[in-house]
């Protein structure tokens, strides 16, 4: 009786130690299959980015065409024309949210060009609020970018009071519809808007 428990005990060491030996064995071989595995998994994972990237500028570029449809394009940019009079601040960040910014004309014809697609879309005597400020500090005027300014279109035409004449009260820049002209004004007024993206 003892024979047979002692066979019986080494039996089971014997199962037991045959068992330990698969899964390790199991272990070795999974870890090799996963080793072999990651790097495809990489692959596929880096193949997944890139579509995803891609189909990102694709959505981009299509959302960029048909704000271009619904405004004008010139110059390498397109021009959006919001008619509803917001404070400066809204009318920032509602251009922000479609992807673009406040207009910023940097040269004559940008100018010129603006303030026609202004008489045509939203109303010969009107003013639109330009993404250009001097909010951190007085007459220094700078664009969305936080750069100073290097073309600027003041209307000085009564030499008594040039603009820019609001001192610290007004330092938010608008465009006239007629003529093109700047002026300063309150940011708290309430203006049209024309919102700019630039075309890649």
């Amino acid at each position: 009786m003892e024979f047979r428990g002692a066979c019986l005990v080494c039996v089971l060491l014997l199962l037991v130690h045959g068992s330990f030996q698969q899964s390790v064995s199991r272990k070795k071989t999974v870890k090799k299959v996963m080793s072999d595995v990651d790097p495809a998994v990489a692959g596929l994972q880096k193949q997944i980015d890139d579509i995803v990237q891609e189909l990102n500028l694709l959505k981009e570029n299509q959302a960029l065409q048909t704000v271009c449809l619904k405004g004008v394009k010139v110059h390498g940019k397109c021009y959006l024309s919001d008619p509803v009079k917001k404070r400066y601040h809204q009318a920032n960040e509602d251009c922000i949210a479609l992807g673009g910014i406040l207009s910023s004309p940097t040269s004559a014809d940008d100018n010129d060009q603006l303030s026609v697609y202004v008489r045509q879309s939203i109303g010969q005597n009107e003013q639109i609020w330009l993404g250009v400020n001097d909010m951190v500090k007085e007459g220094d005027w700078k664009d969305q970018t936080g750069l100073s300014i290097l073309f600027k279109n003041w209307d000085n035409t009564d030499f008594r009071s040039p603009q820019p004449n609001g001192a610290q009260s007004e330092n938010c820049a608008v465009l006239e519809a007629k003529g093109g002209k700047w002026s300063d004004e309150n940011c708290r007024e309430e203006k049209a808007s024309i919102c700019e993206f630039n075309i890649v």
